[in-house]
């Protein structure tokens, strides 16, 4: 994609102060805001300036941008290093301190070439994104997975995080955390949890900007989830179809006993009332369901071939008896 120079689009030099860039920024907002502006495109010059200011007015952005821009060369597409999520985004996305003048919609508008590089595709501009915090302060926005055991059940876990921050020279650097987290029992797919004071620090002292960690379920083995509703594909003989059967079902609460209804189909749908993920107060818990898979034995022994060689000849049983005769 093409790389776009903030630097131009808000007029300003590379080596500009952080209070010029603002003046700057103010100054070309009351000229190009959407309600006010009766400058052609006044619209999507305003969007561009957001964009830009949204990454100079930032130290750690503005660094970080200023390493990936030198690498461009006139003429070329822009693409981020390969190790640029590990090294420079850190596992955080970084929401905007108390009163910064962006709408959380329009982040939506905002180029590829951003999302690019600062993760776009989904809003750090959140609910839950503090206000009122000391000058500098940032909130962040992490993404952890967590067991669906630990969701269930809640528990402790231990996460790793590196943390971007300004080096003494100005250059960003990743600072690796290790913090210990309680998990609440019954979170869901996408839910935050807040660590206060563990954002990035306030200019001049004051109270840090918190972390918010989404929660994300790690792949399971066996269940799937939807909601608070869990899913497993449950493996059964013929006979157990045919003829019903009482058997032992995984659930994410331990085993319990099902009852196989009498010539039950591949794919039929059983419900364990209760058994998904818990609820609280206001949300009841979810249920489990249970997706058959009928599972036919191989015929690789004399003894298994002879056995279906009689269903074959004493079983009066055609699987596509409603395709009727063919033609012909």
């Amino acid at each position: 994609m093409d790389f776009k120079d903030y630097y131009t689009l808000m007029g300003v030099a590379r080596d500009a102060s952080q209070d010029d860039i603002k003046r700057v920024y103010r100054k070309l907002a009351r000229k190009y805001h959407p309600d006010v502006s009766k400058e052609p495109k006044a619209e999507d010059k305003f969007k561009e300036l957001q964009e830009a200011y949204e990454v100079l007015r930032d130290p750690e952005k503005r660094a970080a941008y200023d390493k990936l821009g030198s690498r461009w060369k006139e003429g070329q597409d822009f693409r981020p290093p390969p190790d640029w999520d590990s090294r420079w985004k850190g596992g955080f996305e970084q929401a905007p301190p108390g009163g910064a003048q962006f709408n959380p919609e329009d982040m939506a508008g905002f180029s590829d070439f951003f999302s690019s590089l600062f993760g776009g595709g989904r809003s750090p501009f959140g609910p839950n994104a503090s206000a009122g915090h000391k000058a500098g302060s940032q909130d962040h926005v992490a993404r952890i997975e967590v067991p669906l055991d630990t969701v269930f059940r809640g528990g402790q876990q231990t996460i790793h995080i590196n943390a971007p921050e300004l080096s003494t020279n100005g250059e960003m650097v990743a600072n690796p955390r290790t913090l210990r987290i309680t998990i609440p029992a019954g979170i869901t797919d996408g839910q935050q949890i807040r660590l206060t004071g563990q954002g990035s620090p306030a200019q001049n002292g004051g109270r840090a900007g918190d972390l918010f960690l989404e929660v994300r379920f790690a792949p399971h083995r066996v269940f799937s989830v939807q909601g608070r509703d869990v899913t497993l594909t449950l493996p059964i003989a013929p006979w157990e179809a045919a003829l019903g059967e009482t058997v032992k079902v995984p659930t994410l609460g331990g085993e319990v006993d099902l009852r196989i209804p009498t010539g039950a189909r591949a794919g039929q749908k059983l419900r364990l009332k209760g058994r998904g993920l818990p609820g609280n107060t206001s949300t009841p818990a979810g249920d489990q369901y249970v997706i058959l898979k009928i599972v036919t034995p191989p015929a690789d022994t004399p003894a298994a071939r002879e056995l279906y060689e009689r269903m074959k000849n004493e079983l009066a049983f055609d699987p596509r008896v409603e395709f009727g005769e063919t033609a012909g």
